[in-house]
């Protein structure tokens, strides 16, 4: 599928890195229309008034939004999915790629991307904004220009990314590693289990060491996705008969049981019972602490050796927001169910300790 760009002019029009900016929609690509007197959706030709800060960066840049622009609640695996497809048309025009994402979704969508895209050898940077683009005190302006010169920085001709990545705030993160927590500052994003990738101030300081390095096959792009995944959040309380129900729906193949802090769930024979009937059953059974830091360890208490006995595959230290998408991937790829269990316990792009 051939989509229409659109060319922003810049100070270097041609022989500097070559930038794709994707919209998708979301807070940032809003500006206040004076007639009206309320904001309005950027009509993305006229960005360069809104940020004429473009005018002088080094860098050639084009821009194509997905149709329609949805707010980042209404995101879906098929927008991954032409995500990924325009990144895969334009992986060779190219030299970086920025996706203007709604906040609320961005990690979802980040961690989405970075396992559809296999071999990725150049940056993918999300960012977004706490405030719209036509406010006075947006964040919109230096988050935009920022993942941009990250996206097209090069050393010897190299990109210094071969990941995906969000840039917030002056943090660079990795895209599965990351969480939303935060929704009323501008440092919207952390991501307590893996250090940034470049703190960005007066001067960007790469975190070299923590960078992907360049991937050495073919890019490829996955594009099945497995939709029938829940999330149980345990609580005190919690009514096993409701969860009964949910493992033995005929859509639900996988659930990602979000328990206490380093992967510890209720004794209970009948709670532990319900699990068994589920793996047997051949739901995979996803344990994934509901702490933002620290990582799962199933052999540390009798609780969540209990769970590890009934066949649950601990997740480490990865996010939800990652367990999602890795699951989605994973079980898209009509692998067998051991294949796919082993495959959850091992990093794959970065997403959770070796």
């Amino acid at each position: 599928m051939v989509r229409d760009l659109l060319h922003i002019e810049t100070a270097s029009e041609i022989g500097g890195p070559r930038i794709l900016m994707i919209y998708t929609g979301g807070t940032l690509g809003m500006v206040y229309d004076y007639e009206l007197k309320t904001l309005v959706p950027l009509e993305f030709s006229e960005l360069s008034k809104s940020l004429p800060e473009l005018m002088r960066l080094e860098l050639s840049l084009s821009i194509v939004s997905i149709d329609p622009p949805i707010d980042s609640s209404d995101m879906q695996p098929e927008v991954w999915q032409e995500l990924a497809s325009i990144v895969e048309e334009y992986y060779a025009d190219f030299d970086g790629f920025v996706v203007l994402h709604g906040t609320d979704t961005m990690a979802f969508t980040a961690s989405a991307l970075s396992f559809m895209c296999e071999n990725l050898a150049k940056p993918v940077i999300f960012t977004g904004a706490q405030l719209p683009i036509g406010v006075a005190r947006t964040d919109a302006r230096e988050n935009i220009i920022t993942a941009l010169e990250l996206a097209a920085d090069r050393v010897e001709g190299s990109s210094v990314l071969h990941e995906v990545c969000i840039y917030f705030n002056g943090r660079l993160l990795r895209g599965n590693r990351a969480k939303k927590y935060e929704s009323s500052q501008f440092d919207a994003f952390q991501s307590e289990n893996y250090p940034m990738l470049a703190e960005v101030g007066v001067y960007c300081q790469y975190n070299f060491p923590y960078l992907q390095s360049k991937p050495k096959g073919d890019f490829k792009v996955h594009k099945k996705l497995e939709k029938g995944i829940v999330i149980v959040k345990l609580f005190p309380g919690m009514d096993l008969d409701v969860y009964e129900s949910v493992f033995q729906h005929k859509s639900v193949r996988a659930v990602i049981l979000e328990t206490y802090g380093s992967g510890n769930a209720s004794t209970k024979p009948s709670f532990l019972e319900a699990l068994a009937k589920a793996s047997q059953k051949g739901l995979v059974l996803y344990n994934v602490s509901q702490c933002v830091g620290g990582q799962v360890r199933q052999q540390d208490y009798a609780s969540g050796l209990g769970l590890k006995n009934i066949g649950v595959i601990s997740g480490k230290d990865i996010t939800t927001e990652a367990a999602v998408a890795k699951l989605m991937f994973l079980l898209g790829q009509n692998l067998d169910s051991e294949e796919t269990k082993r495959l959850l316990e091992i990093n794959l792009r970065g997403e959770m300790a070796n």
